[in-house]
């Protein structure tokens, strides 16, 4: 059967391959275009399955909250290269997969991977949109939110940083003030919201390692241990300042805490925090500065 080039400009748009993978397709299925078609997904996983042994330490956080059915979902989709996390068909992929999160609300990736989306899973999907891409694409990690209140999200530049915030007892017209909280997360990474949650064995590190640097100080060297401890516990009302959020100076006007802009416009009921590629292979760089400074030109 023959085939023109028009054909092959076809079979191109349908599948996301090259020219001359498409020709090729087209002369080995003697111009039929669905089993040409079928040919190249044969062909694309297995290229797709020589990419899995590769670091993919570039990607993007997304987000996306059905406010209908209040349920939010903070994802990170990884790929290899900077050039391909700032396309829009990467970016397609973070929104489909982020939507099937939130509808079918898997107990985690391995589970995801095995969720319909469209006519395939979710794991044959990112194996043939690897094949079209032609980069390895993994999903890392998700954050599923379930609330009757508000739900808040921040992405920060094309995905380098993703924030998702609950709120309750919402108040209309504090949505600028939701957003801003979110902002506040992304600039200055808190732990907690507030000091309740902080754990006691976490606060009894920190007491002991300042305990440490207190006893290490020549001009502590002669006050009494119970003394130093005293101060110690004084000291950690900056400890509560840097990772607890409504503790934190507001980025936009640090003379207030987050607590005091918040008021009674809502309560935070809790937040999540991507960074990404944090904790993988590649290094990155220090994204908290850099949205922090961002915010401060805001100001200006």
């Amino acid at each position: 059967m023959a085939f023109t080039a028009k054909d092959v400009m076809t079979l191109r748009d349908k599948s996301g391959a090259g020219m001359l993978d498409c020709k090729k397709a087209l002369i080995d299925a003697d111009g039929d275009m669905e089993k040409a078609a079928e040919l190249l997904r044969e062909r694309g996983i297995a290229k797709a399955v020589k990419k899995e042994g590769r670091i993919a330490a570039e990607g993007v956080v997304g987000a996306y909250v059905c406010a209908e059915c209040g349920v939010g979902v903070l994802l990170e989709i990884n790929c290899e290269s900077d050039f391909v996390s700032r396309g829009d068909k990467f970016h397609g992929i973070v929104n489909d997969v982020a939507k099937v999160v939130a509808t079918e609300k898997p107990a985690d990736v391995d589970a995801l991977l095995e969720c319909k989306l469209g006519n395939e899973t979710v794991k044959s999907y990112i194996t043939n949109m690897t094949a079209i891409i032609g980069e390895k694409i993994s999903v890392r990690r998700f954050e599923i939110y379930q609330s009757s209140g508000k739900l808040e999200t921040y992405i920060h530049m094309g995905g380098k940083v993703g924030v998702m915030v609950d709120a309750s007892d919402f108040t209309a017209g504090a949505e600028d003030t939701l957003h801003d909280v979110a902002l506040q997360i992304a600039a200055s990474n808190p732990g907690y919201v507030t000091e309740k949650e902080v754990p006691a064995e976490v606060i009894a590190k920190e007491k002991e390692i300042m305990l440490v640097q207190m006893q290490n100080d020549p001009k502590n060297a002669n006050k009494p241990k119970e003394i130093l401890e005293k101060i110690v516990s004084g000291k950690l009302g900056k400890f509560y300042s840097e990772n607890c959020l409504m503790d934190q100076p507001f980025v936009k006007d640090d003379s207030q805490k987050v607590s005091q802009v918040i008021g009674n416009k809502f309560k935070v009921v809790k937040f999540a925090r991507f960074e990404m590629g944090e904790g993988l292979a590649k290094k990155s760089e220090n994204l908290q500065d850099e949205v922090a400074k961002q915010i401060e030109a805001m100001k200006k």
